[in-house]
């Protein structure tokens, strides 16, 4: 269950996966590329709008549990993770999913606990190392 619609007068509330961090989301269609922009505090960091039905679809064809493996965009990534899926070459964008430079990491942060609200993946909710997996599709 998720609160709000995922618009900017009513964006999506949510807690990243250990419930220690609140954030929004909204949709922005009209930016160019279209974007999910993520509200934390009074940080702004923006993902392509198609990395929710992109993950959701990858995470469809991993079939098992797959490491979030947040981190910010300077550090390296967990090999096999949500995040170097984000980053990686070999995602349908081609690389970052991530749209403001030096904001472009986190997104095994803050993508999967809004799939979970979508209804479209189940995530651990450990104080650490947490996992995500797509829901079977019926």
């Amino acid at each position: 269950m998720v609160n709000g619609t995922g618009t900017k007068d009513d964006p999506w509330q949510l807690t990243t996966a250990p419930g220690t961090s609140q954030y929004s989301m909204y949709r922005d269609e009209q930016s160019d590329p279209p974007a999910l922009v993520c509200q934390v505090g009074s940080t702004t960091l923006k993902y392509h709008l198609s990395a929710i039905d992109d993950l959701a679809a990858w995470l469809r064809e991993q079939s098992d549990w797959v490491p979030l493996g947040a981190a910010d965009e300077q550090k390296t990534a967990a090999a096999g993770s949500v995040e170097a899926w984000g980053r990686s070459e070999n995602n349908p964008v081609g690389g970052w999913y991530g749209l403001r430079k030096g904001y472009r990491g986190r997104f095994g942060m803050y993508l999967p606990p809004l799939l979970e609200a979508l209804g479209l993946v189940e995530l651990t909710h450990d104080a650490r190392n947490n996992s995500v997996r797509a829901l079977a599709q019926g």
